[in-house]
């Protein structure tokens, strides 16, 4: 089972114990995007999830997830 952006997105923003707001004001973006993200209604791009995942684990806000890099290496096949 390979989780899908909206997936990854949402797991990644609750580890770091953040909400929607939280989450779109640390990273500068509107909150409404990160809703329409995490709702499937609008689509992410690979390479902003891909930063997303690589700033927060530089930052310790999370934790290394096999599944995330099970994502990006699946995409790039």
């Amino acid at each position: 089972f390979i989780m899908e952006a909206r997936d990854i997105l949402k797991s990644m923003r609750k580890e770091a114990g953040m909400t929607q707001r939280d989450f779109a004001g640390y990273f500068g973006i509107p909150i409404r995007t990160v809703e329409d993200w995490e709702r499937g209604i609008r689509h992410m791009p690979d390479y902003v999830l891909r930063l997303f995942v690589y700033k927060m684990e530089m930052e310790k806000l999370i934790s290394s997830h096999p599944d995330w890099t099970d994502y990006q290496s699946s995409k790039e096949q």
